[in-house]
This record gives C-alpha cells, sequence and structure tokens, in this order.
C-alpha cells in the first residue's frame, strides 16, 4: 500500500508549520531562494512548496487578520513521514504525509487528516488542517489525492521523486505517464489515466489509515493506534471539500466528524450540476455577461462576443445586446448575481479554460497526447509557441506547481490559431458535456463516478460555505449536497456564509479586500465545535446564515466576521 518511505525531522529554524518561515517571510512577494537553482536540496523545495501553498490558500496580508484575528503560523517542531501510496487498481499512486507534532496529545489520540484544495501538492492543506491541527498537539495527515505538483517532462523524459526532486524516468517518480514519449510536459491530475476524483474518498482514507501505521511505529508505548481508539477528524477546502464528503461516505465507523469548506461537490437533486458543466458553460458565456454587472470589460471582449454570436451560442445584434443575452443565459441555469461577480477573478485568470482542459482529461482518462479538443501542455517562448522547458523551471515544479498549468512555467497549447480566440476550443469543451459523441460519452462517465453518496449515518458533518462563491458556487454543489443529506436524515450542519467568495489567497488584492472576508476563519470555528462536541462539552453548531460586515479597508476585526456563538 505504502512504497518510497521516508522521514525528516524539523525542529529550531525549520519547523512543521512554515519551514521556519514565520508570518514575515511567508508574506514575501518572492519565493525562498535556491542556493543552486538548478539543483535544489529538499529541504528548500519543502520550504518553497510551504510558502507557495500558505500564499495560495490564506489571506496573509496586513490587516487581513491572519494570525491575531484567527489561525496561527505558531512554530511546531516535530517528524514528517511521507510515502506514496497506491489504491489497488490504480495506475499511478497518490501521495500522503504525516506531520506529528513532538507535542502530540497522547491523552487526546487526534488525528486531522486533509486532502489539498484545488490540484495542489501535498502541502495544499498546510494551511486549513496544519495551521489548526499542530499547535492542539493533533497529528496531520495530508493526500495530494492523485493531483499535485508531480510534472513530468516528456521532451526531458524527467519527474519529480518522492523527495520533491527533480529524476530519470528510470528512478522512482511520483507520476510516470504511459506513454512517456512525446514532447511537451504531462501532469498527473489530467494524465494518470485514473480519473483520481472518482477516488478521492478512498485517497482520504488511505492518508487516514497511513497515519495510523506511522503512529504505531513511531510511538510504540502508546500503540496500538486504530480506528477505534483515535480521533479522526477530516476537513478539506475546495476539491478538498468534496474529497472529505466523499470520504464520510463510508459504512465503516473510522471517521469520527468531517468540516468541509467550499466543497466541490456533486449531489443528486435539484440543481446539482458538475464542476466541468458550470465551468465549461462560464469560460464560453461569462466574460461577455459581466460587463452588464458593471465589470470592465476584458480587452478584444466585442470581437469575441460578436464571434460567439455567429457561432450561435450567443444572440443579439450589438455588443449590448449579445452581453445582456450572456447574463440572461447564466442567471436563467442558476447563476446569482454575487456569484457571476466573484466569478470574474477566474475570468481573469483563465482559470474556467484552464479547469475544462485539465478535467476533460481526467474524467475521460486520456493520454497526454490524446486530449478530444487536441490540446497538450509545454513550456512557452514569447511568441507562445512551445519550447522545453530549463533545467531551472524543471527544478522547481515540486514547489511552484499548483497542480494545473498554466503555471511554474508550464502553459496551455491551443491547437487552433490565435484568430480563432480560443472559441473552437472552448466549445469542443462544452459539447463533451453536452453532445452525443463517444467523447463525451467517456467524459460524462468519469464524471458521473465522481457523484456524492449520503454520509455515514449519525457521522457528525459540518458544511461552510460563501455565498458569493464564484468559482463553486452554493447552489450548484452544497446546496444540494445538503438538502440530500438533510432529507436522508443524515447530521449535516450547514453554515452559508455572506461576503464570503472562493480565495481567501486573493483578499491581498484591494478591491477583493474591500468587498470579501476570508472563509478559513469559519472552517477553523467549526473544527473548535466539532472538537468540543466530540470530548463531550458542546453541541453541534446549528445552521446559519450568517450576516457579516464587509472590511471596506479596514484591519479585519471579529466583528466583521459576526461568527456565531
Amino acid at each position: 500500500m505504502f512504497q518510497q518511505q521516508r522521514s525528516t525531522e524539523h525542529r529550531g529554524a525549520d519547523d512543521l508549520l512554515t519551514a521556519g518561515l514565520g508570518l514575515d517571510d511567508l508574506r514575501g512577494m518572492l519565493p525562498p531562494a535556491f542556493a543552486d537553482a538548478l539543483h535544489p536540496t529538499a529541504d528548500e523545495l519543502r520550504r518553497r512548496a510551504l510558502w507557495s501553498n500558505w500564499r495560495g490558500i490564506a489571506d496573509l496580508a496586513p490587516g487581513g487578520g491572519y494570525g491575531t484575528v484567527y489561525g496561527s503560523v505558531s512554530k511546531v517542531p516535530g517528524r514528517e513521514f511521507s510515502a506514496l501510496a497506491w489504491l489497488p487498481d490504480a495506475q499511478q499512486p497518490h501521495r500522503v504525509m504525516l506531520q506529528l507534532p513532538d507535542n502530540f496529545d497522547d491523552r487526546k489520540r487526534c488525528v486531522v487528516v486533509a486532502a489539498s484544495s484545488g490540484s495542489r501538492g501535498i502541502y495544499g492543506g498546510i494551511a486549513v488542517a496544519g495551521a489548526w491541527g499542530l499547535p492542539r498537539g493533533c497529528a496531520v495527515a495530508y493526500t495530494d489525492k492523485g493531483a499535485g505538483s508531480d510534472y513530468f517532462d516528456l521532451d526531458a523524459g524527467q519527474g519529480i521523486g518522492e523527495d520533491g526532486r527533480v529524476a530519470a524516468a528510470d528512478q522512482p517518480l511520483a507520476f510516470k505517464p504511459k506513454p512517456q514519449g512525446g514532447s511537451g510536459v504531462a501532469y498527473k491530475h489530467a494524465h494518470s489515466q485514473d480519473n483520481p476524483e472518482a477516488d478521492w474518498g478512498r485517497h482520504v482514507k488511505q492518508a487516514a489509515q497511513f497515519a495510523l501505521d506511522t503512529l504505531n511505529a513511531q510511538l510504540p508505548q502508546q500503540a496500538p493506534f486504530t480506528f477505534a481508539n483515535t480521533r479522526v477528524i477530516a476537513v478539506g477546502i475546495s476539491n478538498g471539500g468534496g474529497a472529505v464528503l466523499r470520504a464520510a461516505e463510508d459504512a465503516e465507523p473510522w471517521l469520527d466528524a468531517v468540516v468541509a469548506g467550499e466543497p466541490n461537490v456533486l449531489a443528486s437533486g435539484h440543481g446539482a450540476r458538475s464542476l466541468y458543466d458550470y465551468a465549461t458553460e462560464a469560460a464560453l458565456l461569462m466574460p461577455c455577461a459581466l460587463p452588464q454587472l458593471g465589470i470592465p470589460a476584458m480587452p478584444g471582449l466585442d470581437a469575441k462576443c460578436a464571434a460567439l454570436a455567429a457561432h450561435g451560442v450567443l444572440s443579439g445584434a450589438d455588443a449590448v445586446a449579445q452581453q445582456q443575452d450572456a447574463l440572461a443565459k447564466l442567471r436563467a441555469v442558476g447563476w446569482t448575481d454575487a456569484a457571476l461577480r466573484a466569478g470574474a477573478i477566474s475570468v481573469g485568470f483563465d482559470l474556467w479554460r484552464a479547469v475544462a482542459v485539465g478535467y476533460a482529461s481526467a474524467y475521460g482518462r486520456y493520454t497526454h497526447d490524446a486530449h478530444p479538443c487536441g490540446y497538450r501542455y509545454a513550456a512557452l517562448g514569447v511568441d507562445l509557441g512551445p519550447r522545453p522547458a530549463t533545467d531551472g523551471e524543471r527544478a522547481a515544479w515540486g514547489a511552484d506547481g499548483s497542480g494545473i498549468p498554466p503555471g511554474a512555467g508550464v502553459g496551455i497549447l491551443d491547437p487552433q490559431p490565435p484568430a480563432d480566440m480560443g472559441i473552437t476550443g472552448l466549445q469542443c469543451l462544452r459539447d463533451l458535456w453536452t453532445g452525443a459523441g463517444d467523447d463525451a460519452q467517456r467524459v460524462r462517465k468519469g464524471i458521473d463516478a465522481t457523484r456524492a453518496a449520503l454520509p455515514r449515518a449519525g457521522l457528525p458533518v459540518v458544511v461552510v460555505h460563501g455565498t458569493d462563491d464564484g468559482l463553486v458556487p452554493v447552489a450548484f454543489s452544497s446546496a444540494p449536497y445538503v438538502a440530500m443529506a438533510k432529507a436522508a436524515g443524515r447530521d449535516v450542519r450547514y453554515w452559508q456564509v455572506h461576503n464570503v467568495q472562493h480565495f481567501d489567497g486573493f483578499l491581498g488584492l484591494p478591491h477583493m479586500a474591500a468587498a470579501y472576508l476570508p472563509l478559513l476563519p469559519y472552517v477553523y470555528e467549526a473544527l473548535d465545535r466539532v472538537d468540543a462536541y466530540l470530548d463531550g462539552k458542546a453541541a453541534l453548531p446549528e445552521d446559519a446564515r450568517i450576516q457579516t460586515v464587509p472590511r471596506m479597508g479596514k484591519a479585519l476585526a471579529a466583528d466583521h466576521l459576526a461568527i456565531p456563538r
């Protein structure tokens, strides 16, 4: 089950939570440097990965409240244990890791297990689970759930080893594509041919089992550690939130509680939609709709909307009419104006297309050279054409990659010329959801395998979601999931938080900070509540629609959050 196991110690100037960076260095605009840019050490890659993942998930900006109003970056000494874990029927492994603090509370025997958000690597849950669990003396287990920053350079024949460093294809790697020939870059989430999202719950459970195995080996005087005598709380946000909800389905009573923040989860029932469905819809329509909400148009938007009208996607004889039609179409299928406004940042970062391209490969189990819409990945030159990745770019992938290009020097190659404005590819991606061809059936089959079932009867579950979420709108994800679970009598509590969108990490942008509040304080509070409940000291939180107060340029205070007491 577990291979390439590795252990490291993190004390003194190198702790578990921030690798000694602390809040000030995490706020630094430049990542921690490598002494040798072409040959970074495993410790340097770890430190940089922690910097990248903290900044990608948490609002660390001055005035944002992290470390003062909520959250912790206190030094936590201890040890890390990591391995490559295999599901019995998988073609590729997923990474698992246990952080065991020196202050592990042997009386409480607590394990927090987390799945990385998005497609991030093994440290993708550090700001969610590590920041809450480690200072409290809990061991914290992680899984990258079959995604992560394990890129493979097809030109160089090199990938990422267990310690994050580049290695040749004949060495043990965290991801080896099949086939290994070709040009450009392959990455695990898209090209494992495992459809990892279908197994997210199994990944979470395997990470928890790795935690117990490691505790038994490292703390023999306190053994045995079993699911029966060890508290296990699962937590995650975004894709990680969806993963812990999938873990909650397991009939075996190994989980004691679940906290899911802004979960990307596909339920059954009214309003439930898959991320792929609404991402491909948003990629086509949202740029044209946003100006009607007072959001400045992207360059060249009128020409793109006119082209969409010429393809029959939009109606209207002029730019304003086409924009109005795009907005009407999105509202008609459940998009709220709040979600659309927050979704503007995903338009600006081309995130909708990035999600659609990568997830189409994952759901259809396509190889890196067989995308049904002709997309590939590669390092890009100034002309946006493919080029070989440099040794320096490749060396940093293990730390800098967010798990889904573009990023870390890897971009998306569109087979169509620039004059096409990306429309042919976007329509092809959309047709994989709406069409009737073999590829569409193949992708939809993969999506259907990700559909969530009910949580185990009696398992406490708390779902926390921002009502302004523009990437995973509540109407398509958490709302139908909670409705499905409650209708079946499951113990699910639901916090809907106003003025909260999807990306805490973007709240350092002034216009975002003025309008939105972070999600993480509510996730931490939900963990506090379920922990107190399991201790027999408090009840589970009641359902709530939390009316927050936007900061409007002020430093974050507890009053802004309005957390129910």
